[in-house]
């Protein structure tokens, strides 16, 4: 696609916050807060900033070489530590945004799970009402649009997603839209949240399911049939199960491909055989993301660029798709039409 990339309008449907922390934003933090107690952090407090910010990336940046989604997931412990107070949660929405803003995203919506930031006594709505405010300032700054996906995360209990549906149904048409399940997957998890997910879409969440990334596509079909997903966080292996294939490319599923991630977590064991393209041809309905842009250390500019996409037309495709199968609102939907038209 003979384009300038980063100048393109870009819409994000799937990018975790606590993946997407600056690294310097991790150092200062670090170095301004006391409270902060997790392994080398005294270390990395006595480095010089250039040391610091190199150690820094060491635990939070993955290699490509990373051995699964678990070992993955372990680069979300440092930022999860640091993002505990509602001051600490307002800035990295904001820069993130601002981030986001800087290569032309258009609309983002961020997920992350608010349960993982209640360890110094911060409660559900408090953590839920720092993040979006921190996303607002940087909407009224950059004219960016963002929304707000809650995560439960499914290491936890079911409970444990019904208080985070609970506390989060007054944000709804606030900045929240939806819920998703997340974090480490085995085969036949989306039993275990049915009463979660039934009450979600009772109160108006819509609900976007993390499946057949680190397990099979049967998920992806229990995902949609029994959680009531209308849209799938990676689904690279949706192919291997038939009936899962057929019916998300009956019901118009999106799913929402990160190909640098779905490689570092052996999701997909290279580039060429990531099913983005093949989906995209069969007309599946897919949408490019980041997962988590540092983590992975990437941007949406590099996730475009990797796919070597064939036309411009092509593009235009892939973000129609993205923007029919986002949870915003009309308006903003029209408006990010009008984007790609002018």
């Amino acid at each position: 696609m003979n384009r300038n990339i980063r100048a393109l309008p870009k819409i994000e449907l799937h990018c975790h916050l606590d993946g997407s922390l600056r690294i310097d934003t991790i150092l200062d933090i670090l170095k301004s807060d006391n409270k902060i107690d997790a392994t080398d952090i005294e270390e990395i407090r006595s480095m010089d900033k250039r040391e610091a910010l190199e150690k820094i990336k060491s635990k939070v940046v993955v290699p490509i070489d990373t051995n699964s989604l678990v070992q993955y997931l372990d680069s979300f412990e440092l930022p999860v530590e640091i993002m505990q107070t509602e001051e600490v949660l307002e800035r990295v929405a904001f820069e993130l945004l601002e981030d986001a803003a800087k290569e032309n995203v258009k609309y983002i919506e961020v997920r992350y799970a608010p349960l993982l930031h209640t360890r110094r006594g911060l409660g559900v709505k408090e953590i839920i009402s720092s993040v979006l405010a921190g996303m607002k300032r940087a909407e009224e700054e950059y004219g960016i649009k963002g929304n707000l996906i809650l995560g439960c995360m499914r290491n936890m209990s079911e409970d444990d997603a019904i208080k985070v549906i609970e506390q989060g149904k007054e944000f709804i048409g606030r900045g929240v839209v939806a819920v998703d399940l997340c974090g480490p997957e085995e085969e036949g998890f989306c039993k275990n949240y049915l009463n979660a997910m039934s009450l979600a879409r009772s109160l108006g969440y819509h609900v976007t399911i993390h499946a057949g990334e680190a397990a099979s596509g049967q998920n992806v079909l229990d995902a949609i049939n029994l959680l009531g997903a209308t849209r799938i966080g990676h689904g690279v292996r949706t192919k291997d199960c038939k009936e899962a294939y057929d019916l998300v490319k009956s019901k118009g599923i999106s799913l929402e491909m990160c190909p640098t991630s779905n490689i570092q977590t052996k999701a997909v064991s290279s580039l060429e055989n990531h099913p983005f393209c093949e989906y995209l041809s069969e007309g599946i309905r897919v949408s490019l993301n980041t997962d988590n842009r540092t983590v992975s250390d990437i941007d949406l500019s590099h996730e475009i660029k990797i796919m070597d996409l064939d036309s411009y037309e092509t593009y235009e495709k892939i973000y129609k798709y993205s923007v029919e199968s986002s949870f915003a609102d009309e308006d903003t939907k029209s408006w990010l039409l009008k984007i790609l038209k002018s």
